[in-house]
């Protein structure tokens, strides 16, 4: 269901930066479920460019029981730019959740302004997919914006409708990126630096695919791939003793 946004960001990528391949943990970048009847396939891709630090996109095809496309792209350390996040996850064709944002990194005024207020024209154009859902998982308050894209909807709107917003919202991104602001003084730098991997913990330790991982790959591998690749600046919870 999701293959042509993955391809188009794809196109998009290569068409307009000068990539290289970041290394991804053996054994994390593919893999094949053989629990149940269902199989299950995950593959990822990372790179790397001037003006994105690290560009990771991951892909799992479980035929009509599962299709899951997710991307984070993080800015390079020199922009306090918001990281530009995917989540598009249909379990058939009947229940299908998608998000799309920029994840701003700062919640004051002026940066909110500056990145997050541009996306308001496009938002406005596809209503019905900002619904006012209840996130579960996360504080809606903390690491998403009030452009964002959530919304539970059907296989004719995620391509007549999904599709063309996931366009505009990336067209947008590159522009912001272009234009934006590069910071050198080394208390700017580890600011941003501190704001990623705040980022990065906040989301490792709520991420509800870890649930998903697990049941298709097993919970050592979905811890890996949570820590090690995801969210590679979190650190794992720690476990409480007499729980193993």
């Amino acid at each position: 269901m999701f293959q042509p946004f993955k391809e188009y960001l794809e196109e998009e990528l290569f068409s307009r930066f000068d990539l290289s391949s970041r290394s991804i943990p053996a054994g994390l970048e593919s893999n094949l479920s053989d629990r149940g009847k269902n199989q299950a396939t995950i593959q990822s891709w990372c790179y790397q460019c001037p003006q994105l630090r690290k560009i990771r996109y991951t892909y799992i095809d479980a035929g009509e029981t599962a299709q899951v496309f997710n991307s984070v792209m993080y800015p390079s350390h020199n922009y306090q730019m918001p990281l530009l996040g995917i989540d598009f996850l249909s379990f058939g064709k009947k229940k299908i959740l998608v998000v799309l944002d920029f994840q701003p990194l700062f919640r004051d005024r002026a940066y909110l302004d500056k990145y997050i207020e541009p996306m308001r024209t496009v938002r406005d154009k596809y209503n019905e997919l900002a619904q006012n859902l209840e996130m579960k998982f996360y504080d809606a308050n903390q690491y998403f914006s009030k452009y964002l894209l959530f919304a539970k909807t059907d296989a004719d709107t995620v391509v007549n409708r999904l599709f063309p917003a996931y366009q505009e919202y990336i067209q947008l991104y590159w522009q912001m990126l272009e234009s934006a602001e590069q910071f050198t003084a080394p208390e700017q730098v580890q600011r941003i630096i501190k704001a990623q991997q705040d980022y990065d913990q906040y989301s490792a330790d709520r991420d509800p695919a870890h649930g998903l991982f697990s049941s298709y790959f097993g919970s050592e591998w979905a811890e890996r791939f949570l820590y090690e690749f995801l969210f590679e600046d979190a650190v794992p919870l720690a476990v409480p003793s007499g729980s193993r």
